[in-house]
């Protein structure tokens, strides 16, 4: 398989060293994941900054909700300051769903934990630390779509998933 032919994988772009993160700052950047990047695989984004957001920006939360009630119209992503940036973030979420089907894309490691990312749990909107079971805006979208959505902290499933 050429290096062409080989499946695509979408990437959070703060898992690849990319200093995007709200406090801008990265997450790191996993041995597999720069193995993925050496092999052409990786789609980077960031759907915060590419849904029009600055870095570094005030934290975001989703306060009685989740992505999916997000994309729904019936819950907002609100910074810690009160403004609501639910727009941003639903474009940022396009902006991935546009990548994905360009692509290809059927596997996707976004961060965890993230309004936007979130493929297991998110910050329950208190901005108090509390995480509560549910997932991203970005995620929700992806998911919706088919996507196999994971987080950096199941590379062994996410490299299965991509055969």
């Amino acid at each position: 398989m050429t290096r062409s032919e080989l499946p695509k994988v979408l990437v959070s772009a703060c898992l690849l060293g990319q200093p995007v993160r709200y406090d801008g700052r990265t997450s790191g950047h996993p041995d597999l994941l720069q193995q993925w990047q050496a092999e052409g695989r990786v789609v980077p984004l960031c759907p915060e900054v590419a849904g029009g957001l600055p870095t570094p920006r005030p934290p975001a939360e989703i306060p009685g909700g989740q992505g999916g009630e997000v994309l729904d119209g019936s819950a907002h992503v609100i910074t810690v300051t009160g403004e609501d940036v639910s727009a941003e973030f639903l474009a940022g979420a396009r902006l991935a769903l546009e990548l994905v089907r360009r692509y290809d894309i059927g596997v996707a490691v976004l961060k965890s934990g993230s309004p936007s990312c979130g493929n297991r749990s998110t910050y329950d909107g208190t901005f108090s630390g509390v995480k509560v079971t549910g997932e991203g805006v970005t995620t929700a979208l992806l998911r919706r779509a088919g996507v196999q959505v994971f987080s950096e902290l199941e590379l062994d499933e996410a490299q299965r998933a991509l055969g």
